[in-house]
């Protein structure tokens, strides 16, 4: 045991910015305990909340399978006892987590069991074998310890010179050579079995239906002479790949859009001054403090009929209410102008909305210009994925057959932009993130001083004084506020690049997810782990842009800065990766964001719309949610081999078995995911766990040369070549299997076109699907 005594009382340097200086074990350990003990702190009172509100407000945690058909038809009821819900959940199977989720969710969840199956194996190794090795025969080990203050104790006061550090076997390093290859390939391993289990669900789940989108190609790039409904569908049927049941040939209407937003601005205005004039502003319900059950409005919610959305509009016999006068609106004649007349709200937005009623009838008479892109229907699976995976013209960018979206995903108003609009907002966006990541390098520098002593007392001479003289208070700067304040950043820039991403031109939902995931991913990796490691706190403030410089200058060197700050951010990772996985995970599970805003749109809700919105269950992003565990993972592998290796690991594998509770019941049970990405997230985990591998082995040759082990370090340099190999293997053999659906994958009942076998079961899509086609909502919307 005395080596885990060793590694725990190494769990931090002493802030002079000397690793190897001796370290007082009592400070240390009181970080690490103290770390521990807030974050535990704070998880399970937040965890403890949960289980006490979670049965009395089933719509808030409850939300999707009350809502959902088919997730409430298959998913088990949970009960309602403070813990007896967590072995229900644990017994619901990849089945049901497919049939009631949909594979987004799938692949979600299949990446935290696949991390908590390498971090346990690698934990164990860890803890068994290299955490003896570092205790008994590293440069901070014990015996290295005790062997240099045995020969100052010999020291006489005539010995002028200090004495040598007495030289220490290097031969321990080749268990570091070792693990390298074997961690590599446990990582290979796993992600090799996952994503031929991700690539079998995948191509069984699409086989084994027939949705309007899996028989839908979008078209792009069609010439001038073939944008017309008639001419494509003949064209495309001369093409011998299948029948054509509906061509949607896309068209600028803008002009329309536009006249259905004000609209739908109008009927919620004028739905407001009903409410105001019939209820004083709000409708009568029970007083409840937080009343997540809503009871039933006294009139009923507009629907989706012409009949039943105008008719309560114009009712003059509901009910009056306290007010003894109707509510007014202020009309100016132009926008800039600061006075106006005061106009009888209802009758003013009444014959707004009749007007608006009348141009959009006329305009949806007209006929817009046609643009280069359709949406085609095909009769069946086979036909549509013969389409997408053939070349339909050979000039470049001339009739590109892609894998449609859900018809409820597209972003119908990037449909309007040309590919030369898109292609410039695309790079318009890029070079703002790339702008972005450059200025996010100010704050982490900044947040790395707090863990640098030495920059402290050589910035703010006065506060380390302070700090010194309290070392409880000095605990919290140097370690929980650090981690508290990334984490805090890692919650609030998802939503930055989420508004960048809805104007990049995208043409689907599901693709702007992907890009924020990208984004996000960028963001995490290369300001929280890489720059704030290389950059960060291996050297002070001051001298921060002047390595920056020298690094991009000269990339071998990045290795080696990339190499010396490895060790000194151990403990800090640590600490992130605690305060993560035991302190935060519960706050998500509990919504606290949902929560703390919850009464303030409820004071804000007027109408029987804003009351449904309000009981609606959260959106889940994985854009929001699952560039932080990727990030984790590869932490986890980077510092696997390491001195405090065995403490990541562990933390590690709490995080992901956390995580993966969490978000099972949330997808399951509490939020919503309305896109349709078809698995798509899968190569991108792949992908980067790919990046994070060569960072690991890069990482530690660099390391291995630092110890003067070059040998070993040159031995790095297949497995580095191997895994730069793995990615164009990856990319040739199952990344067509994760974009398309193979032919030998479709099923015989799905070659029917829209029509199912009586009685067979239908998937998520296919319940999501139903009734649905390719059409702008703004053509059919009442």
């Amino acid at each position: 045991m005395s080596h885990y005594i060793f590694l725990l009382n190494s769990m931090k340097d002493n802030g002079t910015g000397n690793p190897g200086d001796f370290v007082d074990p009592r400070r240390n350990g009181r970080d690490f305990v103290q770390q521990l003990v807030i974050s535990t702190a704070l998880g399970f009172s937040a965890f403890f909340t949960f289980c006490v509100i979670r049965p009395r407000w089933p719509h808030f945690y409850y939300g999707r399978k009350l809502r959902d058909k088919n997730a409430g038809s298959t998913l088990p009821e949970l009960p309602p006892g403070l813990l007896s819900w967590i072995p229900k959940l644990w017994r619901i199977s990849d089945k049901e987590v497919l049939a009631a989720a949909g594979l987004d969710a799938y692949v979600f969840l299949s990446f935290f069991k696949m991390a908590a199956k390498f971090l346990l194996i690698s934990t164990i190794l860890a803890g068994v074998i290299l955490a003896p090795i570092h205790a008994n025969f590293g440069p901070h080990s014990i015996f290295a310890k005790s062997k240099t203050l045995h020969r100052r104790d010999l020291q006489t006061p005539l010995d002028d010179k200090p004495p040598k550090e007495p030289p220490i076997n290097e031969n321990y390093l080749w268990a570091h050579l070792v693990f390298v290859y074997i961690f590599t390939g446990l990582v290979f391993y796993f992600v090799k079995d996952q994503t031929e289990d991700v690539v079998h669900v995948r191509q069984e789940y699409l086989g084994n239906q027939s949705t309007v989108t899996d028989r839908t190609i979008k078209l792009s790039g069609i010439p001038e002479g073939l944008r017309s409904e008639g001419i494509l569908k003949e064209y495309i049927e001369k093409l011998k790949i299948g029948g054509v049941e509906k061509v949607t040939l896309c068209r600028n209407w803008r002009e329309l859009d536009d006249l259905m937003e004000k609209r739908r601005c109008t009927l919620r205005m004028l739905e407001e001054a009903h409410t105001v004039n019939n209820y004083g502003g709000k409708l009568q319900r029970n007083l409840e403090t937080l009343p997540f059950i809503q009871p039933e409005p006294p009139y009923p919610v507009p629907g989706m009929t012409p009949d039943d959305e105008v008719a309560p509009l114009l009712t003059h016999g509901s009910p009056r209410g306290y007010l003894s006068g109707r509510p007014q609106i202020t009309v100016r004649k132009r926008w800039y102008h600061l006075t106006g007349k005061k106009v009888d709200a209802i009758e003013y937005l009444t014959m707004k909305l009749q007007n608006l009623d009348d141009k959009i009838t006329e305009a949806r008479r007209k006929e817009y210009r046609p643009m280069p892109l359709a949406f085609i229907t095909m009769e069946s699976v086979p036909a549509a994925q013969v389409a997408i995976q053939a070349l339909l013209d050979p000039t470049p960018g001339v009739m590109i057959a892609r894998q449609a979206p859900a018809p409820t995903d597209i972003v119908w108003e990037n449909t309007y932009l040309s590919r030369r609009a898109r292609s410039i907002r695309h790079w318009i966006i890029r070079t703002s993130v790339t702008l972005l990541s450059v200025f996010w390098l100010i704050p982490v520098a900044a947040l790395a001083v707090l863990w640098n002593m030495t920059e402290i007392r050589r910035t703010i001479p006065s506060l380390a004084d302070f700090l010194e003289e309290n070392p409880m208070l000095m605990s919290l700067v140097q370690n929980f506020l650090p981690t508290l304040v990334l984490t805090l950043l890692n919650v609030a820039i998802p939503y930055l690049y989420d508004w960048l991403s809805t104007y990049q031109g995208l043409l689907s939902q599901a693709d702007v997810e992907l890009s924020v995931i990208s984004k996000n991913f960028f963001f995490t990796f290369f300001n929280l782990f890489f720059a704030f490691t290389v950059f960060g706190t291996a050297f002070t403030f001051h001298s921060f842009w002047e390595h920056v410089r020298d690094g991009l200058m000269n990339t071998t060197k990045i290795a080696y800065l990339l190499a010396q700050s490895l060790e000194g951010l151990g403990p800090f990772y640590v600490n992130l990766i605690v305060l993560q996985g035991l302190g935060m995970f519960p706050f998500r599970l509990l919504q606290i964001g949902s929560v703390l805003l919850y009464p303030i749109t409820k004071y804000g809700a007027k109408t029987p719309r804003d009351f449904d919105e309000l009981v609606q269950p959260p959106i889940f992003k994985y854009g929001f949610y699952l560039p932080q565990p990727i990030l984790i993972f590869i932490i986890c592998i980077v510092y696997s081999v390491l001195e405090r290796g065995v403490y990541l690991l562990f933390f590690g594998l709490l995080y992901f078995v956390l995580g993966y509770f969490t978000y099972k019941y949330q997808l399951l049970y509490a939020m919503e995911h309305t896109q349709h990405s078809t698995g798509r997230a899968w190569p991108m985990i792949v992908h980067r766990i790919q990046l994070g591998l060569v960072v690991f082995q890069v990482s530690m040759a660099g390391w291995l040369a630092l110890k003067s082990a070059y040998t070993r370090a040159g031995l790095i340099l297949p497995l580095l070549a191997f895994t730069v190999w793995s990615v164009r293997y990856y990319n040739q053999e199952y990344l067509p299997s994760n974009k398309y659906i193979a032919l030998k994958s479709v099923r015989d009942h799905a070659n029917t076109g829209p029509v199912r076998e009586a009685g067979a079961e239908q998937t998520l899509d296919e319940e999501r699907e139903a009734g649905l086609e390719f059409m702008n909502p703004s053509l059919i919307s009442p």
